[in-house]
């Protein structure tokens, strides 16, 4: 049974991807959201050869012709993957598709005698968390300062380093915050509703920006909005976007992506897997937000950096809680996850400082971390209501807060450019122009630790960051 937050954050990416049904997989749990009635292929003999296949499987399984197989829209211009209709996407509800799941079934045995996979389910790509941040942004206080603070260094165009980060872009008013006056990028479609309320999600690629500028002062920075809806977009569609945002701005130094999903598997994303296997002839680096599911469950892309060909060219990065000793609640863990670095109620840009703008909350604060920590985290801490119930019998009247510049926020959408801030400074500080080699020599000089799940990981510490105190609010750390 999927948890009642990740309900919550699927129905509000449904209201954003309004013509497109989607269902909770597999079987009603919280691992990942799908398209219904559709399935990914590889353009050419793959994507004949998986309708031909469905359509025999659904012939000799229900004694009807599979009339439904066909394809449901043409290869995608650089990522060569096809949409494949096996259902209707009507039939059923949130809680998952048998059409999709028949389909997938029937192409094991092709699979086992390929060695490679030829079909995948249509993921909706996300924001990285249970499809949101590790907890909605909070008002900083008028005296606080950015965390971490901005670093000492100027800007030299000789010298700077490369960052694109594909997000959601930047809010119209961004220059006004004086760490993003030189960054480039894409605009915000939409930040306030009719009523002038900020959205929710909106700012998210703000904040992320003004965390690698107050990082990594000397670099290039651009932020794409590629992920504009509620943050989220289909598998079949993210590809391009990503090799959109190359082709518009060349290959960076470095790619900052707070975005990704799970799928059930070890081997990637179908959709994705063209781009992939061109970032890996490139000198870019890419480091990926590991994801706020809180288990161990592989989050794609940061993954592929547990895959051998992809080792040099992905970084996976989990989050720290704010003392930076152990591991946030939220963040996923495992060996894939290649190292962590603060990402709990960071302080960033989330609007410009042009004027206030209201934002109501979505969700409720719980009584207990959802995921079983002992400490005041960010499920619990600071306390709100919210539009939706999250772990309360009776929600009551939603909470509204004003935005006039920085904000708190959590997740490994915010630990993710801390890290590849760091990687930047350390390319700078170095005469370092490889990317990849910097990130190897700075894990390697790396001193600092901290306890995952028990397993003591590598954790990257801003030398500007400020640590924060940490409340128990029961037993365990």
């Amino acid at each position: 049974m999927a948890p009642q937050r990740f309900r919550e954050q699927f129905d509000q990416i449904q209201r954003s991807m309004p013509d497109v049904p989607l269902a909770m997989g597999p079987d009603d749990s919280a691992e990942f959201m799908y398209e219904k009635g559709v399935v990914l292929a590889r353009d050419g003999e793959e994507a004949r050869m998986v309708e031909d296949t469905v359509r025999a499987h659904f012939t000799e399984t229900t004694g009807l012709v599979g009339e439904s197989v066909r394809r449901a829209g043409p290869a995608t211009n650089r990522s060569g993957i096809t949409r494949i209709q096996v259902g209707d996407p009507g039939q059923g509800d949130r809680r998952g598709d048998r059409d999709v799941a028949s389909a997938l079934r029937a192409l094991r045995t092709a699979e086992g005698r390929a060695g490679r996979r030829l079909v995948s389910r249509n993921h909706v790509v996300h924001i990285a968390v249970n499809a949101c941040p590790g907890d909605e942004p909070v008002p900083a206080q008028p005296t606080e300062q950015p965390n971490p603070a901005p670093a000492e260094g100027l800007y030299d165009p000789e010298t700077a380093v490369g960052v694109l980060v594909i997000d959601t872009g930047l809010m119209q008013d961004y220059r006004s915050y004086p760490l993003l006056a030189r960054a480039q990028g894409d605009f915000q479609i939409q930040e306030c509703d009719d009523d002038g309320v900020l959205q929710q999600y909106v700012g998210h690629g703000t904040f992320i920006g003004g965390l690698v500028a107050a990082v990594a002062p000397n670099t290039e920075l651009t932020v794409r909005n590629s992920l504009n809806d509620a943050g989220a977009i289909l598998e079949s569609e993210f590809g391009d976007k990503l090799f959109e945002a190359v082709d518009d701005n060349g290959w960076p130094d470095i790619i900052s992506l707070s975005a990704g999903t799970s799928n059930g598997r070890a081997d990637g994303l179908l959709g994705v897997q063209a781009f992939m296997e061109e970032l890996r002839t490139r000198r870019t680096l890419l480091v990926a937000a590991a994801g706020n599911n809180g288990s161990a469950t592989p989050f794609w892309p940061a993954a592929y950096a547990d895959l051998p060909e992809y080792t040099s060219s992905v970084l996976s990065v989990g989050a720290l809680r704010s003392d930076g000793e152990f591991g946030a609640c939220f963040s996923n863990h495992g060996g894939w996850v290649k190292v962590y670095a603060p990402g709990e109620r960071l302080t960033s840009a989330l609007t410009g400082f042009t004027k206030p703008v209201p934002y109501v909350y979505q969700h409720s604060t719980y009584e207990s971390c959802r995921y079983g920590f002992g400490y005041a985290c960010t499920c619990q801490s600071p306390r709100h209501t919210g539009v939706l119930s999250g772990g309360q019998a009776d929600p009551g009247e939603p909470d509204q807060v004003m935005f006039e510049g920085l904000a708190n926020w959590s997740g490994t959408s915010f630990a993710t450019p801390v890290v590849a801030g760091l990687i930047a400074s350390h390319m700078v500080a170095h005469k370092e122009t490889d990317p990849r080699a910097a990130r190897q020599q700075l894990l390697t000089a790396n001193t600092e630790f901290a306890e995952v799940r028990g397993a003591i990981v590598p954790a990257l510490l801003p030398p500007t960051w400020r640590p924060g105190p940490v409340v128990t609010a029961g037993p365990g750390a």
